[in-house]
């Protein structure tokens, strides 16, 4: 029933939602069935976790690439960042502060351009 649940999923679910997709088919699925499930298909690769800007930790169903994560914190709109696109950013902090980013847990939270500009605050 997970699988099937993660099947019918494009980009990224947060656990409770696997949860109460699951229990709308079977109302006795229980959180840590649903959780210890989660965790095994990320050891298997089917799965892969991150952690949006609030620490909600969303999983990403056949992940093809690391990527990281724009979250506008006005709309709460999301976008991934790939990468390539990332690469400086990470470099960077690799090059001058010894630090090694495992990207696909970088959520960087600010706002939107739609945002931004409904609000008048300037670019920087």
């Amino acid at each position: 029933m997970i699988l099937d649940v993660l099947a019918g999923t494009r980009g990224h679910i947060t656990g409770s939602e696997v949860l109460e997709r699951c229990r709308e088919r079977d109302p006795e699925t229980t959180a840590s069935t649903v959780y210890r499930t989660l965790d095994v298909l990320e050891e298997l690769g089917y799965v892969h976790h991150s952690h949006g800007a609030g620490g909600r930790e969303e999983f990403h169903v056949l992940p093809v690439d690391e990527h990281a994560h724009l979250q506008c914190e006005s709309c709460g709109r999301s976008w991934e960042i790939d990468a390539g696109e990332a690469g400086d950013f990470v470099r960077r902090l690799q090059r001058n502060r010894g630090f090694t980013v495992h990207l696909g847990h970088l959520t960087i939270a600010g706002l939107c351009a739609d945002c931004r500009t409904q609000e008048g605050t300037p670019a920087i």
